[in-house]
C-alpha cells in the first residue's frame, strides 16, 4: 500500500485548497492534496479556464486558469504532494492522528484534515454513449490541458454553456474544423461569447449543428472515426472527427463525506466561524463546502478562511509552541 506521512491533508485542489497549502507552508506545516479530478484547479480549470474573473484583489481581470497557474507557482516552495484522480473514502482516528484511505487504496497519515472540496467530489457529466470509456483520454476529453494536440484536427464539441462555447472559439484558431453541437437553439454562455461563436461560423471556422444531440459513435482502439448526431425528427448526420469534447458540466456530490459523522446541513458542513473547525476535532472545512451565519460564497472569502484554518491547524499540531504572528513582508517565504 502506498503510504504518505504529512501534517495536514487538504481535500480539494481548487483555488481555496491550493491557497491553504501556502498558508500552511508559511506556518511550517507540510501538506498533501487529494482531488477527485485528475488535474488541479477544480471548477476554474475544468469549467471556465478561459473565463475572466473580476473579484480577485489586485487583478482587475484574470482567467480561471491563470489564477490556478499563479496559485500553483506560489505554493511550489512548500513542495506539496498531490494525489489526483482519487477521492478520500475512509477516515479513521489513531491516537491523536488520522489515517486516511483513498479510492485507490493509498493511505495518508496526518494530524489535521482540511476539507476544501467545493460542493463535494466532482466528476464530468458524460453523454450516454455505449463503450465511451474505451475512447476517454484518447479521443474523448472532458477537459483540456494541452490544446496543441488539436492542431489541424477535426473536433466535435457538445454543450451549450461557457466551457463549450469558449473552447469552440479558442480551438477554431488551431483546428482544421470545429463542429459545435447543442440540443437547443438557446445557449447558456455569455452573450458576447455566443455572438463571437456565430461570427466565426460566418467566417466558416466553426460549423454549428443545432438543434441536435449526440446519438452514437464509431471507431476502433480508442480512436473515433465518426460521431453521429440526431434531432427530434430522427434526422441523423455523420460527422467525421478526430476528437470529441463533451462539455456538459460537472456533477457534484458529497459522496463519502456524508459518512464521516460530521454535522451537515443542506449538503454543507457546519463549522465554527472563528476556527473553521467542523463538528469533529482536527477536521476543518473552508470554501464553498462550509457554512456559518453570514457566509459569502466567494473565492476571496475562501482565501481568508484558508488563512484562519491554517492557524487553527497550527494550534493543534504544535500545542506547546507560541505562534508569533508575522506579515509576509517580514517573514518572506519560509521554505520547508
Amino acid at each position: 500500500m502506498n503510504k504518505t506521512l504529512t501534517d495536514v491533508l487538504v481535500i480539494g485542489a481548487g483555488p481555496v485548497g491550493l491557497f491553504s497549502v501556502f498558508e500552511l507552508g508559511q506556518l511550517g506545516m507540510k501538506s498533501c492534496v487529494v482531488d477527485s479530478l485528475d488535474i488541479i484547479g477544480g471548477q476554474c480549470s475544468s469549467l471556465y479556464p478561459e473565463k475572466p474573473i473580476y473579484d480577485i484583489p489586485a487583478y482587475p481581470e484574470i482567467s480561471g486558469q491563470k489564477l490556478i497557474d499563479n496559485l500553483f507557482s506560489q505554493i511550489k516552495p512548500f513542495s506539496p504532494k498531490f494525489i489526483l484522480g482519487e477521492r478520500v473514502e475512509k477516515i479513521t482516528k489513531e491516537n491523536d492522528e488520522f489515517l486516511v484511505f483513498t479510492s485507490n487504496n493509498k493511505s495518508i497519515r496526518c494530524k489535521c484534515i482540511l476539507i476544501a472540496a467545493g460542493n463535494g467530489a466532482f466528476g464530468p457529466n458524460k453523454p450516454p454513449l455505449e463503450d465511451i470509456e474505451k475512447y476517454e483520454n484518447k479521443s474523448i476529453f472532458y477537459h483540456i490541458t494541452n490544446k496543441s494536440i488539436f492542431k489541424n484536427k477535426r473536433i466535435a464539441i457538445a454543450g451549450g454553456g461557457d466551457s463549450a462555447v469558449d473552447w469552440a472559439i479558442e480551438l477554431s484558431s488551431v483546428a482544421e474544423k470545429v463542429f459545435f453541437i447543442h440540443r437547443r437553439r438557446k445557449l447558456r454562455a455569455a452573450p458576447h461569447s455566443v455572438e463571437k461563436l456565430f461570427s466565426l461560423e460566418k467566417e466558416e471556422k466553426i460549423k454549428t449543428i443545432i438543434p441536435f444531440q449526440v446519438h452514437s459513435l464509431q471507431g476502433s482502439k480508442g480512436e473515433i472515426n465518426t460521431l453521429t448526431v440526431s434531432n427530434l425528427d430522427e434526422e441523423k448526420i455523420d460527422l467525421k472527427v478526430d476528437y470529441f469534447l463533451p462539455f456538459f458540466g460537472l456533477s457534484s456530490e458529497l459522496g463519502p463525506i456524508k459518512e464521516w459523522e460530521l454535522e451537515i446541513e443542506k449538503n454543507l458542513l457546519s463549522v465554527d466561524q472563528s476556527s473553521l473547525q467542523t463538528s469533529a476535532k482536527g477536521i476543518f472545512a473552508i470554501g464553498d463546502i462550509c457554512d456559518y451565519p453570514g457566509k459569502l460564497k466567494l473565492i476571496l472569502t475562501g482565501f481568508s478562511e484558508a488563512a484562519m484554518a491554517a492557524h487553527s491547524c497550527y494550534k493543534k499540531i504544535f500545542p506547546d509552541k507560541v505562534l508569533h504572528f508575522e506579515y509576509s513582508t517580514t517573514s518572506g517565504i519560509k521554505k520547508l
